[in-house]
């Protein structure tokens, strides 16, 4: 079963579902940065444009093209910085 997520007023928007491998999500963010909170680990690699994250403990930016991967511990707060539209895909493990 597909479930639609909005966040930010909308300037955040994803797709997921759950299956035999877990629980991933296709998304996209508009322009903007973001604060996100996790509850599992997360693995999210970038589909589309250039995500700039900054994780739990450092202190500066790191960028992710297309294709980039990073990973996300769980119950940890980080941010991400989108210059321009992005899209990603993220599993959930």
């Amino acid at each position: 079963m597909l479930k639609v997520n909005e966040y930010f007023g909308g300037s955040v928007k994803s797709i997921s579902i759950e299956n035999e491998e877990g629980v991933a999500t296709i998304g996209v963010m508009e322009t903007g940065e973001y604060e996100f909170g996790t509850s599992s680990v997360e693995v999210m690699t970038i589909t589309a444009g250039t995500l700039e994250v900054m994780l739990p403990g450092e202190n500066q930016w790191t960028s992710y093209p297309k294709g980039g991967v990073f990973e996300v511990e769980k119950n940890v707060k980080f941010k991400v910085r989108a210059k321009a539209p992005v899209a990603y895909h993220c599993l959930y493990k």
